[in-house]
């Protein structure tokens, strides 16, 4: 009489936790070919993180640094908030999350190419479930107003980007709350000077809420 077989191995579980989520999107190559380089994806995110930064796509600098808003409009974005690179970069409390992961090229003007809609149609909806405890999001741009303002339940942004920005305090005030934003390029320095409501108004109202978004986070570590 031959001896049983030992039971079949179970298989390995599937980890399905964010850190596989985070590597299979650092690992993606969805666009090869279809770039003028090698994709790059460049995100940074920890599942405690309370806000979020979401910005459009990676610019040439940050293509070659691997690391987001490495460039001057990084620089303008930190004022606008009112914290540092150490508080930016800590990405267990601040996650950056941009609607193309990867630098999409230039355009014939010169200018960046808007973010590639595959990393929103494979990526995004199921990243963001996994970032359960974001209390506070700044929208940069038309991409990510569009996106997060219909992810976040809203009635939308307007018809452009400066009529959702100038409609900030509706989307504000929601829970979560959401700033509008333009992108912080020195391409958009007459934008500014032709809105000065922005600076007086609305980035007072953004700081404070960057630092009481901050401020809970920490105390809820404790």
């Amino acid at each position: 009489m031959g001896q049983t077989p030992p039971p079949a191995a179970s298989p390995e579980p599937m980890d399905n936790g964010f850190d596989a989520l985070a590597a299979r999107i650092r690992a993606c190559r969805l666009c090869a070919g279809a770039l003028p380089h090698e994709p790059r994806p460049v995100f940074r995110a920890a599942p405690g993180a309370r806000l979020l930064i979401a910005g459009q796509a990676p610019g040439t600098r940050v293509h070659a640094s691997g690391k987001p808003f490495t460039d001057p409009s990084g620089d303008r974005l930190r004022r606008w908030m009112g914290i540092d690179e150490s508080v930016f970069y800590d990405e267990s409390r601040v996650a950056i999350v941009p609607m193309g992961f990867c630098f999409p090229g230039l355009d014939a003007a010169g200018g960046d190419r808007p973010p590639r809609k595959e990393c929103r149609a494979t990526w995004h909806d199921a990243l963001f479930e996994a970032l359960p405890n974001i209390r506070l999001t700044l929208a940069i741009g038309a991409h990510a107003q569009t996106y997060h303002l219909e992810r976040l339940g809203s009635s939308g942004p307007k018809r452009n980007v400066t009529e959702t920005v100038a409609d900030w305090r509706r989307f504000a005030d929601g829970a979560p709350r959401l700033f509008p934003l333009p992108h912080p390029s020195w391409r958009n320095a007459g934008w500014l000077k032709r809105h000065p409501w922005f600076e007086t108004e609305l980035l007072p109202d953004l700081r404070a809420a960057v630092a009481d978004c901050l401020a809970d986070g920490d105390e809820a570590h404790k």
